[in-house]
């Protein structure tokens, strides 16, 4: 099975060595965004904003590779901040209907650019 690597300009460029996304067949594995704005590559200020962002960015990359966060099973969010678990569900409402993929929450000492939050997900598109 071939690979295909997924970029947009509508998502933050990688900053490391990774591609935004890998579809491989209909599963897309899309990387870790974080709120970066993709046309400054500076984080925004506070968690409900970086969450937006976050979702933004994936909404991107998930668009890129000819799908949408519809598509989704599975998402990893990472937090700094367990406390921030609510706000987290309140903006994931958002970009959401039931019913959700599945999901999993994790509580990290740090994440890249001093960011707050941070979500990968899979999509199976078709």
């Amino acid at each position: 099975m071939s690979k295909t690597i997924i970029a947009t300009p509508n998502a933050p460029a990688a900053i490391g060595t990774y591609s935004q996304a890998v579809k491989a067949g209909d599963t897309v594995y899309m990387s870790g965004q974080i709120g970066l704005d993709p046309a400054t590559m500076q984080m925004v200020d506070g968690f409900e904003a970086q969450t937006v962002r976050v979702f933004e960015n994936l909404k991107a990359v998930a668009e890129a590779a000819g799908g949408s966060l519809a598509d989704a099973v599975k998402f990893n969010i990472y937090l700094t901040d367990l406390a921030n678990f609510a706000k987290v569900n309140e903006v994931m409402a958002r970009y959401f209907a039931e019913p959700f993929p599945a999901r999993a929450a994790v509580g990290v000492k740090e994440l890249p650019r001093g960011a707050l939050v941070e979500a990968d997900a899979i999509l199976v598109l078709g």
